[in-house]
């Protein structure tokens, strides 16, 4: 016999020798775990089987464990949760009398006690009322008299809950909900309520109730370990404070810790929070498979009554229906409301397709599939280092799509997909924060402040360096020291890994070491003492850092808590700002001035004024792979004679052929001034399919024919084919933001910037809207960063001047309101 196999059979068979074999058991050097739990369970059942034979029980009566006791799932001081069940023919005093014999020497022993008598029939009822009953059943365990009796109860019982799944599991998933708001999420609270706060012992046993339904499973991968490691600290709480609570408070920790041979307080909260957010994405998972069963059920009667009850036609109505499958984005497809890998995919091959997988569920608005994650996890490559630019692009599409970023991310990290693509962010994830100002852990933090960063990246110049500086603002916290030296180390080798360059690595470093620069001086320093602004300003460098820094500091605040921004710390932070600015205003970078034309240009040129027409040429650029060439890009010049509608026409149908635009820039080269003739257009793009192959030259360039001379309407075709995607639902974009750059950012045209949410069409849509303007697009450099286009346009009037003052403003105000209308 183990150390763990007491019974009382060395001692009386009264509430006495229960409690001494009890304590002895409690009081073992073992630590708490399943072998415990089970050994009270057996020691409680082998005692209570005593007090009802001894009580001489009629036939046809049964006492039963139901609840966590009837899991054998006994934790120090949980409650006993029993049910006496008789089979109605006997005197309803006989049957009480029995009910006494066992209530009260548990009563008499202090232990709690949840207890029922009922018939098979009454408990059916009950179950039928009251869900916690029902549920409470699903687990029901004989522990002494008629196991007839009770064998057939459990039956009925699981038969009536499967019967029942489709009107009683909303009931529970609405249960579980209320119950989330209450409690909160248990992964990301100091003082977490271990079964009834979210993602904990309550919802794993929920997640068994669905199971138990046979209407949806939830993944297994991890789930009997965080189970464990809930109730092995819940059992050390239980030893520790010597009460039955589930509340693991502050002062608790570091004894809790101790009982279960954990290092200290935070790698205890680290565990709970790693068990915790295992059951909130099973619980998450699950939910989502649950609707996704019961819509589809919903349909199929209406179905079958529109097809007038067929069943035996296997065409597009015979047979199981095939989900339609909507393309995404290379390898990725929309499938039954979920992000799905295409037939085609190759994850093997495609070492991208992870982030692009990621990326196209969050911009879509959708839930990525489990199982693709899954299969990504086993077969996809790793990028190489660094990481070529499509992954980063898709990196930044995905931290700038708002809310739906949160649950994408965790399906990634679900399966350890975040830990392989950015090993730095083992040590962060599921860390503590003690400070009370901060509602998360540190890796939910920087998630939360991406999405926070997204909603201000109209603001600065560089969208792509904020959102990837909020995702690593905070990455040095779990390294020894000042967490922002940590991080600008890791930060610098991190972006240079992703692919950004040594000067953009150098801007990442210094917005994390700087992170809390200017909430600190704002709050903390007089601000009209010049050698404060003086020092910030030598700290940050440049003015384009300084922008990205205040809406870095912003995203980090917001992202924190409900306690570390408000108005007033919004004030002081952009005044600071502005008299820094003013300190580096002699550093401020001039607009680019569009660059001399190539030696292809100009020979496009003369060919397009020969003819007259459209004149385009590709050239693909070619990534070496291990085994054969992908084209990665392409780059397209376009030459055509100078008229009204160029920009909006090549835009248009740029798109309506499923072309990416990610850089642009177009240019007036005047060959009359050359000696040549006229002035005609040229159009520098570099493109790439959005998905499957690229268009032949041929089809683009009789579609821009088509476009230009109005025989094809681009705009009327481009909301076709938006309205055919009605189930993209991406969470709401900021608005757009269009500015004029200051006076003298050109000498020969003025600077329009639009700052807006890549989408196709925009190019379109900025081009119609200033030639309704009835200005001149000179030139236009476009640079696509992630989710957000950064645009900028040259204009003037008809005559080739800049735009007045007051006349520039009126145009950026149209422009920003056409597009916020599109």
């Amino acid at each position: 016999m183990t150390s763990l196999d007491v019974t009382p059979e060395t001692e009386d068979s009264g509430p006495s020798g229960y409690a001494a074999a009890r304590l002895r058991l409690l009081q073992e050097d073992a630590r708490p775990g399943p072998p415990r739990r089970a050994a009270l369970a057996r020691l409680t059942d082998e005692w209570l089987t005593a007090l009802f034979t001894a009580a001489a029980p009629p036939r046809g009566t049964a006492l039963v464990a139901v609840g966590g006791y009837g899991r054998g799932e006994l934790s120090p001081r949980s409650d006993l949760d029993l049910l006496l069940l008789h089979d109605g023919s006997h005197d309803p005093a006989a049957v009480a009398a029995l009910a006494d014999r066992v209530w009260y020497p548990v009563w008499d022993l202090g232990l709690a006690l949840d207890h029922s008598v009922r018939t098979p029939a009454e408990a059916r009822r009950t179950a039928a009322d009251d869900l916690k009953v029902q549920l409470g059943l699903l687990d029901a365990r004989p522990v002494a008299g008629d196991l007839g009796l009770v064998t057939a109860l459990r039956t009925t019982v699981l038969a009536d809950w499967r019967n029942q799944a489709p009107k009683r599991l909303p009931e529970l998933g609405e249960l579980c909900r209320d119950r989330a708001e209450r409690q909160g999420e248990l992964q990301f609270l100091l003082e977490p309520d271990l079964k009834e706060a979210r993602g904990g012992l309550r919802d794993a046993t929920a997640l068994r109730a669905v199971a138990a339904s046979w209407l949806a499973d939830a993944p297994r991968e991890g789930l009997a370990d965080a189970r464990r490691r809930l109730l092995d600290t819940r059992d050390a709480l239980h030893l520790t404070t010597g009460r039955a609570t589930d509340r693991l408070a502050l002062q608790e920790q570091d004894q809790v810790a101790k009982a279960l041979g954990v290092l200290d307080a935070d790698t205890l909260l680290r565990q709970v929070y790693e068990a915790a957010r295992t059951i909130s994405y099973a619980t998450d998972v699950t939910w989502r498979e649950v609707h996704r069963v019961l819509r589809a059920r919903s349909v199929r009667p209406r179905l079958r009554a529109m097809l007038g009850g067929s069943r035996g036609s296997r065409g597009s109505l015979g047979g199981k229906p095939q989900p339609e499958r909507t393309p995404l984005a290379e390898g990725v497809v929309e499938m039954d409301g979920e992000v799905v890998l295409a037939r085609t995919a190759r994850p093997e091959r495609d070492p991208v397709l992870p982030l692009r997988a990621a990326a196209a569920a969050a911009q879509s608005g959708l839930s990525l599939s489990p199982h693709a994650v899954r299969h990504l996890a086993a077969t996809a490559k790793p990028l190489p280092t660094p990481w070529p630019a499509e992954a980063r692009e898709q990196l930044v599409t995905l931290l700038g799509a708002g809310e739906p970023t949160v649950a994408v991310w965790e399906a990634l990290e679900a399966e350890g997909l975040i830990s392989r693509l950015i090993p730095d962010w083992e040590r962060v994830r599921c860390r503590p924060q003690r400070n009370p100002v901060h509602t998360w852990t540190v890796d939910r933090h920087l998630v939360e402040a991406a999405v926070r960063a997204s909603s201000l990246t109209r603001r600065v110049g560089r969208p792509d360096l904020l959102l990837v500086a909020a995702l690593l603002h905070d990455i040095g916290k779990g390294w020894p020291g000042d967490h922002s030296v940590a991080g600008e180390t890791i930060a610098r080798d991190v972006a240079l890994r992703i692919g950004f360059d040594q000067s953009d690595a150098a801007v990442l470093a210094t917005l994390v070491r700087h992170h809390l620069l200017l909430v600190d001086t704002a709050t903390r320093r007089d601000l009209d003492d010049p050698a404060t602004v003086r020092s910030v300003a030598d700290a940050v460098g440049s003015l384009s850092t300084l922008e990205l820094l205040h809406a870095l500091t912003e995203a980090d605040a917001l992202a924190t808590g409900p306690a570390a921004w408000s108005t007033w710390r919004g004030s002081l932070v952009a005044d600071l700002v502005k008299r820094v600015a003013g300190a580096l205003a002699g550093d401020a970078p001039r607009v680019a001035q569009p660059t001399a034309p190539s030696a292809e240009e100009e020979r496009l040129a003369v060919e397009a004024l020969r003819t007259g027409e459209p004149v385009l040429s590709l050239h693909a650029e070619i990534a070496p792979q291990d085994e054969e060439p992908e084209p990665v890009g392409v780059e397209l010049l376009i030459a055509l004679p100078d008229q009204p509608g160029v920009l909006p026409a090549v835009a248009g149908v740029l798109a309506l052929h499923r072309l990416t635009v990610r850089s642009a820039d177009l240019r007036a080269i005047d060959l009359e001034a050359a000696g040549g003739g006229p002035s005609v257009l040229v159009l520098n793009w570099r493109v790439a399919a959005e998905y499957g192959s690229l268009p032949q030259a041929a089809r683009l360039r009789a579609d821009l024919v088509r476009a230009l001379d109005g025989s094809m309407d681009v705009a009327r075709r481009l909301a076709e084919r938006d309205a055919a995607y009605p189930r993209r639902r991406g969470v709401k974009a900021p608005p757009p933001r269009v500015t004029v750059a200051p006076a003298g950012s050109a000498a020969r045209a003025t600077v329009i910037e639009v700052r807006a949410q890549d989408a196709p069409g925009l190019l379109h849509r900025i081009g119609r809207a200033l030639e309704g303007a009835e200005v001149r697009v000179r030139s236009a450099h476009v640079s696509t960063l992630g989710a957000n286009a950064v645009d900028t346009v040259y204009v003037t009037d008809v005559k080739g001047a800049p735009l007045p003052a007051e006349e520039a403003l009126r145009v950026a105000k149209d422009l920003e309101n056409a597009l916020a209308g599109a």
